[in-house]
């Protein structure tokens, strides 16, 4: 099936765009329904997963069986279905037929089957979970129960309520996330990557332990746009995790640094592995404000980790990379100075001309490319081979965020329509007695339990709809409290026992993973401090309430 496969990768960004920047509207003059674009742009993404990533490691990658091709069939059919009469459906979702009971109920099974394949059961047995809550929940005692629900309106409201599959989570993959993968997609593929790794060399690499500081910058360039720590780890830590034991970081410590470094990357703006847009959509903000709350924060995070790394240096009496190996800054700003401007095109329309930022991350991409046509080397780059394969790419990159994401409208949907949220709110408040630091201390826990083993978007859009209430019922301003969760979310990366990110950088540095994984905390200790910081920083809540006026 490798026609097929290409085709619905180059067909997945192409559609995302034309819904993205509304082009239906100044063609047909009539605008369609968020619902029917991400009805057919879920359908396309998970079609492909289903043709593409095997049912089991031993599983034959190459050969797509006969209930794959199934799987992905019945995927196009429910997008088809609900793209094409969604109009008449959101008339009638306050009743319930056996078709849409049906379809309701398929639709469950596609979308935990495609998280299972893109990230294992842990998330699948999560949402399951909150399902049969919603079913079975008149047999919890206490503050948690609630009346239940028929499976046919449980089964038809998870696939077609306005709130649940097709809700914030997934419109906010398909809207922004979206454009910003292909963003990044385009600058790596064309260059960028290199470009923003060789600045980093040649600011960092000749002052001691030099490799360490290129690891932090590199990790913290490559994890604005990234929507993984993992995957961040993966990409720079190859090349990072052995310079810095070359020059005398034993394994452990590389490994840590580089773990720190790319988790940081999910709390630093623009993106936060998502989160930003996500964050925004919440609490309806504008995503600039997002970005203000959040910058100082992560920006003093990368800060106290360049001065340990330096202290450690100094310690140690490791020095930077010989001159031969780093690369002149003024020979890498005069050779890929054009990478600067869609970097000034993103400021300049997310904060300037104030696009949404899905649109705005799209003209970044279309001044990537015009910004590439203006040298005669980055201009050779560009073939029909390269715009498949930057298409494509960002398909599959597309994978992991989409699958979680119509998983996580289910969560919020049913919190939302049990009213689990408030409840378990009044729990934790309970349990803490009214008394801040104790909640803090709870949610804190909480969040990092829940976050553990789960992709930054998906950790975060849980915590929000369980554990930030609490805070909020408090006095705290919601911002300060999505933002406490969200960094406790994120930084179980590295907190044992499920720290991935953690464990990927052992594996690189070939070094034992919980001692790395405890060394990692000790770096990343600012984030832990950090949180409790805007619980108690009122100066904080004006500066960004001032912000929003």
């Amino acid at each position: 099936m490798p026609f097929i496969e290409k085709l619905l990768g180059i067909s997945i960004p192409i559609v995302a765009i034309i819904f993205v920047l509304d082009i239906p509207l100044y063609v047909t003059g009539a605008s369609l329904f968020n619902q029917q674009y991400l009805a057919i742009f879920w359908a396309l993404v998970v079609a492909l997963i289903f043709l593409t990533t095997p049912a089991s490691k031993k599983s034959d990658v190459t050969n797509v069986r006969w209930y794959d091709l199934i799987l992905a069939g019945l995927t196009s059919f429910i997008g088809l279905y609900v793209t094409w009469f969604y109009p008449s459906i959101q008339l009638s979702l306050g009743t319930t037929t056996t078709f849409k009971t049906v379809v309701g109920f398929l639709a469950i099974i596609l979308v935990l089957e495609s998280v299972r394949r893109v990230t294992g059961w842990t998330i699948v047995v999560i949402i399951l979970v909150f399902i049969l809550y919603a079913k079975f929940g008149y047999l919890v005692p206490g503050v948690l129960r609630i009346k239940g629900l028929t499976w046919s309106r449980l089964f038809s409201q998870l696939l077609l309520g306005a709130d649940f599959m097709l809700g914030i989570p997934l419109r906010v993959a398909g809207l922004m996330v979206f454009g910003f993968v292909l963003f990044g997609n385009v600058i790596m593929r064309t260059g960028g990557g290199e470009f923003l790794f060789n600045v980093a060399q040649s600011l960092m690499g000749r002052f001691r332990g030099g490799p360490a500081k290129v690891a932090v910058l590199a990790s913290t360039f490559f994890g604005m746009l990234s929507g993984s720590a993992v995957a961040n780890v993966a990409g720079t830590g190859m090349v990072t995790i052995p310079l810095m034991k070359r020059v005398g970081y034993s394994p452990i410590y590389a490994g840590a640094i580089e773990a720190t470094a790319s988790t940081g990357g999910q709390i630093l703006p623009p993106v936060m592995g998502a989160a930003a847009f996500v964050m925004a959509e919440f609490l309806g903000i504008s995503y600039p404000t997002v970005v203000f709350a959040a910058l100082i924060p992560a920006l003093l995070y990368y800060l106290g980790l360049f001065f340990q790394i330096d202290l450690q240096a100094a310690k140690g009496g490791l020095k930077g990379l010989q001159k031969r190996d780093i690369p002149s800054f003024k020979k890498t700003l005069s050779e890929g100075w054009i990478y600067i401007i869609p970097l000034i095109a993103l400021i300049i329309t997310l904060f300037i001309l104030f696009m949404p930022p899905g649109a705005a991350a799209l003209y970044s991409a279309g001044a990537t490319v015009i910004a590439t046509l203006l040298t005669k080397k980055s201009r050779s780059v560009w073939t029909w081979g390269k715009v498949f394969e930057i298409l494509e790419r960002t398909s599959r990159t597309l994978f992991e965020v989409i699958a979680i994401s119509a998983a996580a409208g289910f969560v919020v949907g049913i919190v939302g329509y049990t009213g689990l949220g408030l409840s378990l709110s009044r729990v934790l408040t309970k349990a803490a007695g009214g008394s801040l630091i104790l909640l803090a201390l709870f949610t804190a826990v909480t969040s990092t339990i829940l976050g553990m083993g789960m992709p930054t978007t998906a950790a975060y859009i849980l915590l929000a709809v369980l554990a930030a209430p609490a805070l909020t019922n408090l006095g705290i301003d919601p911002i300060l409290a999505h933002l406490f969760i969200f960094y406790f979310g994120t930084f179980s990366m590295i907190t044992p026992p499920v720290c991935l990110a953690a464990y990927t950088a052992g594996s690189i540095a070939k070094a034992p993973q919980l001692p790395l994984a405890f060394r990692a905390i000790r770096l990343a200790i600012a984030g832990y401090i950090v949180p409790f910081v805007f619980l108690y920083a009122p100066s904080l809540a004006s500066a960004i309430n001032s912000s929003k006026a």
